[in-house]
Parts: structure tokens; C-alpha cells; sequence
């Protein structure tokens, strides 16, 4: 990024590339010395809009050309563009300029004999910044350049800045996706996701970890809010519920232990207190069942063989709200052909329903159709191959897919 130096200790500079547009070549030569006498350098003469357009890399009509770079502005940081000029006169070039993303950040300041207050609105309508009139003053020129070079400047290295925070956060989102287990497909239980952030990054989060031959512990958490906030607590318990599923296994230790190390998460302003609430459940296809605890979370389902549906029981108080938690563990019967389904609360986006007995009832009959019978993928595409209206997308959603064989 160009940037101001210093010349004698006192005088600033701006080492910045100008492009002087102008029919006439006597006004060209007038704002030439003046620039070359305030120490600008670095300048770029054109005598039409034709001639500005292949400075800045576009076509003869102002277009984008193919395979442009998309942030590339050819070194131009200051537009002087004279408003009158036969052919395409500074207004319609103005307007040509902003239509391009790589060259609708560069400042144009219109240069005009007339006082024509309409055309002056047309200007600054077009995309211009500023305007100063001829015959050219040469304080007032020099001082709307400085203004429009430090708000160059400015845009820049919010651009510069935008461009990291892009590519961190991409790097996060694949961070995020290589913490995520893959499917299973063993002899007796097949377990599967869908996991759709409403960001880059996303506050939920689900896992599972096989205890033995017959038995599976899953999971599925979802953070307060979503983001980047609740992504970076999400990953702090996604790290804790990995030892804990290891090492705790029965359902109510596991939700314990998440509690337990959630109390850890300390915050300068303590009005700030992140919650969790999640489902925990082991499977044993041993035994035909399932255990589960569930921490204030949405309640699982089971699409039987059959095609009927068993909801889980609804939870309790979330994970990281109170020191000690009271905890109540539930049991299920499987059978081969039952499909379980997790879900964390974004997957109401797709019934629309405010409220909580409704939304729990249009979401069932939403699933009920998908059973066992139905592939993960064609699931997928059934829920979520429609563009849903921008309010209903603002929440992570993730649907965690157990079928029993």
C-alpha cells in the first residue's frame, strides 16, 4: 500500500500515482506544474475518456475486459477528471469507473468551468468525491487532493485489512471442518452429518467416538449466538468433549464434565457467560438401546422402520449456565431400520414457526418422510437444495443422521 513519507522533518508528501484527465492540453500543463511544485511526481496525462479508460485497463466503451484481475487498479490512486470533453464527457466516464469493483475505490475530483449546480449533482451522483472549478486555484486544489489521497489511503488499508480477515477466516473454517469426525459405515450402525454455518465459521458442533464393538457415543452441541465468537468456544468444547466421551463415557459424566470445564471460560466483562446446550447419547447395539442426557437442547427423533416417529424427552438446564446441574438420563429402544436424527435450533429455520410446540411439530412431520430408506445426500438436497429468504438463514444448522442396521 502507498503510503505518506517524510521530507526535512516537516513537509509530507504523497507518494501516490495521479491521472490528469483533460481536452485541453493548457489546462494538462497548468495542473502538471502545480503537482510537480507540491512535490507529486508521479502523473498520468490523458486527453480523453477513451484515453483514461486504457490507462486504467478497461475496453474502449469502459467496460471490464476478460480475465482483468480483480484487484488490480493499475497504480492509479487520484482521478483529476475534467467534467466537459467531447466524446464521453467526465460524467458518463465517472459513472463507467464505479461500475468496475477493482476501480470504484479510486477518488475522481471533477474539474469544471461551469457552475451548474444540476451537473455538479450529477457528478457526485455518477461517483465523483469532489469538484474544484477553473480557473484552478491552486490552494484549493492542493488541499481536496490531500483530502481525497487520506481517504485513499484509508480505503486501502481497510481493503488490505478485509483481505487478511478473508483469508483467516477461511483457514479457520477448514481448521474447523478438519476437527469434524467422518462418517461411519460399520456392520451395524451407519452415522452421517449435514453441517450448514450461516458464516464462515460456525457455533455448532457434533462427535461421536466408539466406545467398542457394540457401542457409540454421539453428540451434538450448539454454542450461544454464532461466528466467530461462539466458533472459538465451540472448538474449546469441542476439545473437552473429545477427552470426556473418552474417558467419562456414561452420558450424565460426559454432560458433568462439559459443565464442569465450560465454568473455566473466563471473561474480563463478566457480564459475558457463554452457554452451550447440547444431547449426548450412547447407542449399544447390544442391548437395543439408547441413553441419552439432554442439556437444554432441541429433542432428537427416531423415524422407525415403520415410519413411525418417537421424539426425545425435552432437556434441562444448558451447559455453563449454574456450577452443578441436575441431570436426567433417558433411555430409548432401536431396532434395525431406525434412523435417529440431532439437531441443533437453525434446523426450525426450515418450518418458520416462532413458536416452540409448533416448530417441534412442523419439524417432525418435516423429517417423518426420510427415513432409513432415504440416502444422507438426497436428505440434504431435499432440506436445504432451495435458497431459503435471508431471515430465516441467520442461525448455524447441523443434523446429525444415525441409522441403525
Amino acid at each position: 500500500m502507498n503510503k505518506l513519507t517524510a521530507q526535512d522533518g516537516t513537509a509530507r508528501r504523497w507518494n501516490m500515482r495521479i491521472a490528469v484527465v483533460d481536452d485541453n492540453p493548457m489546462n494538462i500543463t497548468v495542473v502538471r506544474e502545480i503537482l510537480k511544485r507540491a512535490g507529486y511526481s508521479d502523473m498520468r496525462m490523458a486527453a480523453s475518456g477513451m484515453e483514461l479508460f486504457a490507462l486504467l485497463g478497461l475496453d474502449a466503451d469502459g467496460q471490464e475486459p476478460e480475465g482483468v484481475p480483480g484487484d488490480d487498479s493499475h497504480g492509479i490512486d487520484l482521478i483529476l477528471l475534467d467534467m466537459m470533453m467531447p466524446g464521453v464527457d467526465g460524467i458518463t466516464v465517472c459513472a463507467r469507473i464505479q461500475q468496475s469493483p477493482r476501480l470504484r475505490d479510486i477518488p475522481i475530483i471533477m474539474v469544471t468551468a461551469i457552475g451548474d449546480s444540476k451537473k455538479l449533482a450529477e457528478a457526485l451522483d455518477a461517483g465523483a468525491i469532489d469538484y474544484v472549478t477553473k480557473p484552478i486555484n491552486r490552494v484549493e486544489l492542493l488541499a481536496r487532493i490531500r483530502v481525497a489521497l487520506r481517504l485513499k489511503e484509508q480505503k486501502d488499508w481497510h481493503k488490505e485489512r478485509d483481505r487478511r480477515v478473508t483469508e483467516e477466516l477461511q483457514l479457520a473454517r477448514e481448521v474447523q471442518y478438519a476437527a469434524l469426525p467422518q462418517p461411519v459405515d460399520d456392520e451395524g450402525m451407519a452415522i452421517d452429518a449435514i453441517y450448514r454455518p450461516s458464516e464462515e465459521l460456525s457455533g455448532d458442533l457434533y462427535a461421536w467416538h466408539r466406545i467398542d464393538d457394540n457401542r457409540y457415543g454421539i453428540a451434538v452441541i450448539d454454542a450461544m449466538g454464532h461466528g466467530i465468537s461462539s466458533s472459538l468456544a465451540s472448538m474449546f468444547i469441542a476439545s473437552v468433549l473429545k477427552e470426556a466421551m473418552t474417558k467419562q463415557v456414561e452420558p450424565k459424566r460426559v454432560v458433568k464434565e462439559l459443565n464442569r470445564r465450560s465454568q473455566q471460560l473466563q471473561f474480563a466483562d463478566q457480564l459475558i457467560q457463554y452457554y452451550f446446550t447440547g444431547l449426548y447419547m450412547i447407542v449399544d447395539l447390544n442391548k437395543g438401546v439408547l441413553e441419552y442426557v439432554n442439556a437444554g437442547h432441541p429433542p432428537g427423533l427416531v423415524i422407525r422402520g415403520d415410519g413411525r416417529v418417537e421424539n426425545f424427552a425435552l432437556g434441562g438446564a444448558a451447559i455453563g449456565l449454574f456450577g452443578e446441574m441436575s441431570l436426567e438420563k433417558h433411555t430409548l429402544e432401536i431396532r434395525p431400520g431406525d434412523r435417529i436424527m440431532l439437531f441443533t435450533d437453525g434446523m426450525y429455520d426450515l418450518v418458520g414457526s416462532d413458536y416452540e410446540e409448533d416448530r417441534e411439530v412442523s419439524l417432525t412431520e418435516l423429517l417423518r418422510p426420510f427415513g432409513m430408506r432415504t440416502p444422507v445426500k438426497e436428505l440434504e438436497n431435499a432440506l436445504f437444495g432451495g435458497e431459503l429468504p435471508e431471515e430465516l438463514t441467520s442461525d448455524d444448522r447441523c443434523l446429525v443422521v444415525v441409522d441403525i442396521k
